[in-house]
């Protein structure tokens, strides 16, 4: 963290450099000329760790999910189909909806795998007839 900030300070006083040198007249004396960079610095470092980082570490765990996935494994498509996979042929999955019914599905579109514990907790108890 430490080497970032400080390497974004080094990056960004050198391309100021040729900049500042002409500003030097119109500062006050004793105010640096480089506390006028400080908030867009901050700005950037704020991106990077609040917007970028979290979305990238988001976009790592999907891939992982998806490389991960094998035959028998439960799925949710982005459009909300529960799926049971059956087959993987690349980017393409063949998923068993029911017994007869078979689908092609594009691997980004998987949202989420569910495993043997969520698929026991979503199940509903069966209404008991009288």
């Amino acid at each position: 963290m430490k080497k970032l900030v400080n390497l974004c300070m080094v990056l960004t006083a050198v391309l100021a450099m040729p900049s500042l040198a002409f500003a030097v007249e119109w500062y006050p004396k004793g105010v640096s000329s480089f506390s006028g960079l400080m908030p867009i610095i901050l700005i950037f470092v704020f991106f990077y760790f609040f917007l970028l980082r979290p979305q990238q570490k988001k976009a790592k765990e999907h891939r992982n999910l998806l490389n991960s996935l094998k035959k028998d494994d439960r799925i949710i498509t982005a459009g909300g189909l529960y799926a049971t996979v059956s087959a993987i042929k690349g980017n393409i999955i063949e998923a068993r909806i029911s017994e007869d019914v078979c689908v092609q599905i594009v691997k980004q579109s998987i949202s989420a795998v569910i495993t043997k514990k969520e698929e026991e907790i979503l199940k509903m108890p069966e209404v008991v007839k009288k």
